[in-house]
């Protein structure tokens, strides 16, 4: 197929820059034609770096700009919702950094404005796109695992000492449940196929840090009994895993959320004590299969694998999560 979906770029972050941007030149129906800063400079800068014709000065600009057909948005969180929606209204498809809001009522207005332009709104959750999970997926559904008990996950890192970074401004989304902890929270509801009914949540909320919770740990009960217990964190030694645990075995992923078109993207299988690697040849690029996959949405190759829709549950269970660890109490989500 010739037809390329032409990416404008909101603002010149590091993972824009280091992930996104590379991955629209690989991807197979996606082209990077510009990028605004609110410094031309900048902008400028990182254009001729990419070898991209069209730099702007203003995120209005590039907006305006009638070649562009989808927009992606690494811009903090507190600002996605209103740089959604105006691209959304310029009839532009929109690729939105995870989370996609700051609640869930920002993520339906979101959503709704979505359905009346008729365009595609994706919250950019690459891990979901690499192509080892349909093997994971597929692995759960044969029943191999038995009957699902619980999944365990984890993310954590350490940026304690950057205190200029926006992660730890509380009026701009900041904080390890928003930043990574949505990570195994969307996993779990991603495997299980369904919403948690209730979410307990209990969190290290740091002065030194402006109020934000730099560690937290917590549980969300799904029905049958079924549960993820997570922990996450941006004070603590980086470590991330992926665990799903069933009545006969188990798969444990190691890097479930990070993993890189060039590192090792295998998981082992253990059934009744018995342990077998998949994955060592799913060397793939999320970042390049997250584009493409909202391309062939937008082509009508595929249907939109992750919904806006599914984005709205996710920031319930998110905020759900915030508002038990500052309160101190479980959150029914029926």
């Amino acid at each position: 197929m010739d037809k390329k979906l032409r990416f404008g770029i909101l603002g010149c972050a590091g993972i824009a820059i280091k992930d996104v941007m590379p991955a629209i030149q690989k991807s197979e129906y996606g082209v990077l034609a510009a990028i605004a800063s609110r410094n031309l400079e900048k902008s400028k800068s990182v254009a001729e770096q990419f070898g991209i014709t069209a730099a702007y000065g203003s995120y209005e600009e590039l907006i305006e700009d009638k070649s562009i057909e989808a927009v992606y948005i690494p811009l903090p969180n507190h600002l996605h919702k209103e740089w959604a929606i105006r691209a959304m209204e310029a009839g532009k498809h929109v690729l939105c950094e995870k989370p996609m809001a700051m609640d869930s009522a920002e993520a339906a207005e979101m959503a709704a404005v979505a359905k009346r332009k008729g365009v595609v709104l994706a919250e950019a959750f690459m891990y979901r796109h690499h192509p080892r999970w349909h093997r994971i997926k597929e692995i759960i559904a044969s029943g191999e695992l038995g009957e699902l008990r619980l999944i365990r996950g984890s993310f954590t890192y350490n940026n304690a000492e950057d205190l200029d970074n926006i992660r730890l401004q509380p009026e701009w989304g900041g904080g390890s449940i928003y930043d990574v902890g949505c990570y195994p929270i969307s996993a779990a509801r991603f495997i299980l196929g369904q919403e948690p009914e209730a979410i307990t949540v209990h969190a290290q909320f740091s002065d030194k840090h402006y109020g934000v919770d730099m560690m937290a740990a917590g549980i969300l009960e799904f029905a049958d009994g079924l549960a993820l217990t997570f922990d996450c964190g941006m004070w603590t030694e980086h470590r991330q895993l992926l665990e799903i645990v069933g009545s006969e075995g188990r798969i444990d992923i190691p890097h479930a959320f990070t993993v890189g078109d060039e590192e090792d993207a295998s998981y082992t299988v253990t059934i009744r004590g018995e342990s077998r690697v998949e994955g060592r040849e799913d060397k793939a690029d999320p970042y390049t299969w997250e584009v493409d996959d909202l391309a062939k949405a937008v082509f009508g190759i595929q249907p939109q694998r992750f919904t806006p829709e599914d984005a709205v549950q996710g920031m319930r269970v998110l905020e759900a999560a915030l508002a038990s660890a500052r309160e101190h109490r479980r959150i029914s989500l029926k």
